[in-house]
């Protein structure tokens, strides 16, 4: 039975040294791809396989954490998360950018060799800003933004009612032109009329001749238990319309949680300074604490450290994605009082001969000072 051929290194396949920088990874990728681009070799199934093999090398090297993984485990480590692409329309789809966008993505556009490509609309983006507890407990919260609706004048026309677009010049109402970079011939999208097909001569007045207007739209969201600063919730097709027929953006809130007053979160966990006095620590005590989900004693140890953390099970934060929760890390300050009394004076004073530690003399009032001055043998009338 033959044996499959052993993929090629990755670096080997790009020509790249291990220590290669993105960028010079990039590079080397984009003259890859332009080397063996179908459109130069039609027909030419081994040009197209040197072409997907580049983009596979490329997928796991431009990705620090696969090409980390296929660093220490080779092919291995990045097994079922490679070679995915069926063919070369998948690559112009998830390297348009890289192969400088309209210059090849429009060619494979939509799957198709040719035609006009159907473009999503814009993402939007929506900032929602939660207290702790609202993000321990999850929350529904009502989002506000703009997004732009069909004009109700131009019907999305773009142009005067009474009048209508006119057929691109340049590109003859096909939205495409054809140009030359050295033996490549490629599609592009007409910079005229932007694959539109058609321009404007005579835009309406309420849209400026852009088809839409914008207007203020309100959505609830879930979100869910557990969320962080920075993370992001998809609310699919709630972004901008397509310009050209296709499906719409989605619309993405990012979350950020104001800072609390007494916790502060480390991922999953909770952690909380928590004062005691020298007494509690000392002799141990039980004191109230306050979690996420209201009070809870906690049992202070006699012997206590200034500095000493307890460990709450499970009255941290929820994982988002598990639901399993922190935990609540309480760490101790032992508070000296700046102020005693004359009873707490002489306890502690007794305390400290005890222990035989020495300590600051007995504070005198000045009044005392003074009457110990002029009693002095000195100061007396002879």
């Amino acid at each position: 039975m033959a044996q499959m051929a052993a993929k090629r290194d990755y670096y080997e396949v790009l020509g790249v040294q291990r220590s290669a920088s993105e960028k010079e990874v990039a590079r080397a990728y984009r003259q890859l791809a332009i080397k063996y681009h179908p459109d130069s070799h039609p027909g030419d199934e081994a040009a197209i396989g040197l072409f997907k093999e580049a983009a596979e090398a490329y997928e796991v090297l431009s990705d620090p954490e696969k090409r980390a993984r296929y660093d220490r485990y080779g092919h291995a480590g990045v097994e079922g998360s490679a070679g995915h692409f069926a063919d070369v329309g998948d690559i112009f789809e998830a390297f348009g950018d890289i192969l400088g966008g309209g210059f090849f993505g429009d060619i494979f556009a939509g799957g198709r060799r040719h035609g006009r490509r159907v473009r999503q609309g814009a993402d939007l983006k929506v900032e929602v800003v939660l207290d702790l507890e609202e993000a321990a407990r999850g929350v529904t919260q009502t989002v506000a933004f703009e997004r732009s609706v069909v004009c109700d004048t131009c019907r999305g026309s773009g142009s005067k009612p009474g009048s209508s677009p006119q057929t691109c010049r340049r590109c003859g109402g096909h939205g495409q032109v054809v140009q030359s970079a050295g033996i490549l011939r490629v599609q592009t999208t007409c910079p005229s009329c932007r694959g539109a097909g058609s321009v404007i001569s005579d835009p309406c007045a309420k849209c400026q001749g852009h088809g839409y207007v914008g207007r203020r739209v309100e959505l609830e969201v879930s979100i869910p238990k557990g969320v962080d600063s920075g993370m992001r919730i998809r609310l699919s097709g709630e972004g901008e319309p397509s310009p050209d027929g296709g499906p719409p953006g989605d619309c993405y809130c990012f979350i950020q949680i104001r800072p609390h007053p007494l916790f502060k979160r480390e991922g999953s966990n909770l952690f909380l300074q928590f004062p005691i006095t020298y007494t509690q620590a000392a002799l141990g005590a039980e004191v109230q604490i306050p979690t996420i989900d209201g009070p809870q004693q906690l049992q202070i140890n006699a012997g206590t450290q200034s500095g000493e953390i307890y460990r709450i099970p499970r009255r941290g934060m929820p994982d988002p994605r598990s639901g399993s929760r922190g935990d609540l890390l309480v760490q101790t300050h032992v508070e000296v009082p700046r102020k005693l009394d004359a009873r707490q004076e002489q306890l502690l004073r007794e305390l400290a001969e005890l222990e035989h530690v020495h300590v600051t003399a007995e504070r005198k009032s000045f009044l005392d000072k003074l009457r110990a001055y002029f009693t002095a043998p000195e100061h007396k009338e002879g």
